[in-house]
């Protein structure tokens, strides 16, 4: 059983330098940087000084951080716009911050060609129609692409497309059977 070293607990000066060595690896929202700073800290004082002077620096903004990470959701991973929310909410990004973030980013962009570059990115060397063929294959799909963050009609479209069954399944959001009248 390896013994755990509690950390040192760090005064103003070193709290400071702490905070610049996390905010020099990635980026961080407020919240996450309070956390990791309590750890270290002496004080809560001590943390709330050295937020506000992060803030100060520009080195500790919420709404920054969302637009960054969302940018950075939607270019890297090409996610859709539930998973990036989800994502900022797991970050501990107010809701009212990350929806404003998430509609700026994603403004103009067509989720039909987002789902299309995923799913070729996802099933690189696989024939998609060959390969959706199959049922098993096609509730995986449609499961990864719910997963990834898109819509539910957006997906079965797509899906609909590379499948060339498009009697195999309807859109749940306009069955009647989902109604909630």
């Amino acid at each position: 059983m390896a013994i755990r070293k509690t950390p040192q607990k760090l005064d103003e000066n070193a709290l400071w330098e702490y905070a610049l060595r996390l905010v020099a690896r990635r980026s961080h929202s407020i919240s996450e940087l309070k956390t990791k700073l309590s750890i270290r800290a002496h004080s809560t004082q001590a943390v709330n000084a050295t937020i506000v002077k992060l803030g100060e620096y520009g080195l500790a903004d919420d709404a920054k951080f969302a637009e960054t990470f969302a940018g950075s959701r939607l270019q890297n991973q090409g996610f859709g716009r539930s998973r990036v929310l989800r994502d900022l909410g797991a970050r501990r990004v107010s809701q009212s911050l990350a929806s404003q973030a998430v509609e700026k980013t994603f403004a103009g962009t067509d989720e039909t060609k987002l789902i299309e570059r995923y799913l070729t990115r996802k099933y690189r060397g696989k024939d998609l129609a060959a390969f959706l063929q199959a049922e098993k294959n096609l509730a995986a799909a449609y499961r990864r692409l719910r997963n990834a963050g898109f819509s539910s009609g957006a997906s079965l479209k797509v899906l609909k497309r590379f499948s060339q069954l498009p009697d195999n399944f309807e859109d749940p959001e306009s069955s009647e059977e989902y109604s909630l009248e």
